[in-house]
């Protein structure tokens, strides 16, 4: 595929992201988390069709969600319904919102994201639900190992990055399943910040600067961490994974598909490609994106947008007249 139609792609993955925020967006608060997945979701599907791939979901909502659309398995895109027109093949990783308590609640960090890659390059966990995830930015790329102590980790970014351990920010989601990360990073002396929901805004906090986030530890959703992995990629970040299944039929799965819950999944195995895109678009206001903002007669999204190729991270600040869009498009955006 042409270079030229690689860059026009970033582009509308942005669009893809900003649709679906804004589709959810005034859902906020109003603890209905079906109705605003639902509205993201359906946004989402619509503006994926608009673009021009031939994409395949391979991280959906289906294994956790039972959604209609952008299940795992489902083919959407424009090359779909027309396979002459110039469509380039990939793989498709969805979370319409990540954090949805959140935004249910009206709490920080909701997010819209979504990434892409070349055709059978992105790993499918399939039914297991959870991973084990260590992830960590440019500067400590290569000098992980999620098999070590907690403490051998923080000292070797900590050495990476000129810092002290007790300088380094860890970030955990706040689990009883990770406990054991809780209590080894305050062991080490080092701070610590346990965030309730928002599994990807939490991978991408380690490579963004100004976050003040220097590395994730713990337990978390398989599927975001294959979302997480295309972005680090994108940004230069490094990330290792083990699977973790909750119970006998999930290692049964495991096993009947030929994964080893004990091989570490690196970066690579998660997405093997160089040519990735990501797009994450703010819902709710937090640390990495501002959220939907409504002004007179329109809304403001706040967006980023990386390709892994060029390295190249946008952000994105968009104003959107929403009785223009209403005017030709099938998503209800309000008014």
């Amino acid at each position: 595929m042409s270079d030229q139609l690689d860059r026009n792609l970033a582009l509308e993955l942005v669009r893809v992201t900003e649709a679906a925020a804004l589709a959810c967006a005034r859902w906020m608060g109003r603890n209905a988390k079906e109705k605003a997945d639902a509205a993201a979701v359906g946004a989402m599907r619509m503006l994926l069709d608009q673009t021009e791939i031939d994409g395949t979901v391979i991280i959906g909502e289906g294994e956790k969600d039972h959604a209609p659309m952008l299940y795992n398995g489902e083919r959407v895109g424009i090359g779909v319904k027309n396979p002459t027109a110039r469509s380039q093949a990939v793989d498709i990783a969805v979370d319409p919102i990540d954090g949805t308590r959140l935004l249910a609640l009206g709490l920080p960090n909701a997010l819209s994201v979504i990434a892409i890659a070349d055709k059978g390059s992105m790993f499918s966990p399939g039914h297991i639900v959870y991973m084990d995830k260590l992830a960590v930015g440019p500067e400590a790329r290569g000098l992980i190992d999620i098999n070590a102590p907690v403490e051998d980790n923080l000292k070797a970014i900590a050495k990476a990055k000129q810092k002290e351990v007790q300088d380094l920010t860890a970030v955990i989601l706040d689990r009883p399943r990770n406990q054991k990360y809780v209590d080894a990073v305050r062991a080490c002396g080092a701070r610590l910040k346990l965030v309730t929901d928002g599994d990807v805004a939490a991978g991408l906090s380690t490579s963004l600067q100004g976050t003040n986030i220097d590395v994730l530890f713990g337990i978390g959703g398989s599927p975001e961490g294959v979302i997480t992995a295309a972005a680090l990629k994108c940004m230069g970040g490094d990330m290792q994974c083990k699977l973790w299944p909750r119970d006998d039929s999930e290692r049964a799965f495991a096993k009947e598909v030929g994964y080893d819950i004990n091989k570490v999944l690196l970066i690579n195995d998660l997405v093997n490609s160089e040519n990735v895109f990501f797009s994450a678009t703010g819902i709710t206001d937090g640390e990495l994106l501002r959220g939907v903002h409504y002004v007179t007669g329109g809304a403001m999204t706040d967006s980023l947008g990386m390709r892994s190729r060029s390295g190249t991270m946008r952000r994105i600040q968009a104003t959107h007249r929403l009785e223009k869009l209403n005017q030709f498009s099938e998503i209800d955006y309000g008014r």
